[in-house]
């Protein structure tokens, strides 16, 4: 293993001489029943298997997309017109609430694939042109109790987010940039798996790209083994002002986690400039620079790079552990209805892989599967908001 520098920004010496420590010793566990066609990960070595992918296995392949047929259509017309006669707030309906006697099992079948295949899915046809919007978040949320627990994505504590440009500065540094125009950098979401609904496009712009974090991981090794210590040791992150009660406005966490024989990725290049405006935290360094700008190159190539412009009524499902998204910029229409506008669920299944205590900061304060993931802070309340806000 190649030594660490202790003058880099991601803990004491004693904090990093520990935390190589533990990776130095064999893990052997596996994640329960996932990843059943992913080798076990020892540190440092090649991820294998069916989350580590090169763009060309997919690109000129439907094997990741879905149409919803006539069928499935029909039973999500039920299951949405049962809700909306219930009266129930969307935020109490349960699964039983939502029978899909044989979508269910797909929703299922495609969540399996996200969490312990390739690690993506697309779902094309949800009838959005047809629905009200309360019918279409109705049906969105009853897909997500197909895939499990919804958590709070914002200090609002929204269940189901609303990415739209609301005209927020990006420049300021509390700025979730979902809610501007901005490009989105390569990231991970704050949960195990992120689900995106479109509604509506911009007038230009606004492509959706994700690569494998595994295969991101697989390529650093190659090509600078040096960096791989630097990035499997915590990095510090910004909260952008969504603070929980007794905690410091920023946090440690690694890039490279690897925890009871698997890889889990969580990168976010933003938040990590963005922890520098904190005079307590660690200046970034020479490695930490390269780190990123390695990391950005092989995530954006071609060779690892999937794009696709959503369409209204498109799903996009993705494993916040294996995968990494982005966003480009994009030019929207100046009458605010017709601006773009997607639907986010942030999701917790019901099984998962373990994850290590660095996870505690970034997921809500717990580890716990099924029961993690999302930002809560002093006086959330979660709430299934109808509009943008």
């Amino acid at each position: 293993m190649v030594p660490v520098s202790t003058s880099r920004a991601g803990g004491t010496a004693q904090q990093q001489a520990s935390h190589h420590s533990s990776l130095n010793r064999p893990t052997y566990a596996r994640f329960g029943t996932p990843q059943a066609s992913n080798a076990i990960v020892h540190p440092f070595t090649p991820v294998t298997g069916p989350s580590a992918w090169y763009a060309s296995q997919y690109k000129d392949s439907s094997e990741h997309v879905y149409d919803l047929t006539p069928h499935d259509l029909a039973e999500l017309a039920a299951a949405v017109a049962a809700v909306s006669q219930s009266g129930k707030d969307i935020q109490d309906v349960t699964k039983q609430d939502f029978p899909l006697p044989t979508l269910g099992p797909k929703l299922v079948q495609f969540r399996e694939e996200v969490r312990t295949g390739r690690g993506f899915q697309l779902i094309r046809g949800v009838p959005v042109d047809r629905y009200s919007r309360k019918e279409t978040i109705i049906a969105y949320w009853g897909f997500g109790l197909y895939w499990g627990k919804a958590v709070s994505q914002n200090k609002k504590g929204h269940l189901i987010g609303h990415i739209k440009d609301l005209n927020h500065d990006p420049s300021n540094p509390n700025t979730r940039l979902y809610a501007t125009h901005a490009a989105q950098p390569y990231h991970n979401d704050a949960s195990d798996i992120v689900a995106l609904l479109c509604l509506k496009n911009a007038r230009s712009g606004g492509l959706s790209s994700w690569s494998s974090s595994m295969t991101v991981h697989n390529e650093i090794l190659k090509r600078r083994p040096d960096l791989a210590p630097v990035m499997a040791a915590p990095w510090y992150m910004d909260r952008k002002g969504e603070v929980p009660d007794g905690k410091q406005p920023y946090f440690q966490i690694p890039i490279f986690n690897y925890f009871m024989g698997g890889l889990s990725v969580n990168y976010s290049d933003n938040y990590y400039h963005l922890s520098q405006r904190h005079a307590d935290v660690p200046r970034l360094t020479q490695q930490h620079h390269e780190a990123m700008a390695l990391f950005n190159e092989i995530a954006s190539s071609d060779a690892l790079r999937m794009d696709s412009m959503l369409q209204p009524g498109d799903i996009q499902l993705l494993n916040n552990h294996t995968q990494l998204h982005t966003r480009a910029e994009f030019e929207d229409f100046p009458d605010f209805s017709e601006r773009r506008h997607l639907l986010r669920l942030w999701i917790a299944p019901p099984i998962e892989r373990p994850l290590p205590d660095a996870y505690l900061e970034i997921y809500g304060g717990s580890v716990e599967i099924g029961n993690r993931g999302g930002i809560k802070v002093a006086g959330y309340k979660p709430t299934v908001p109808l509009e943008a806000e």
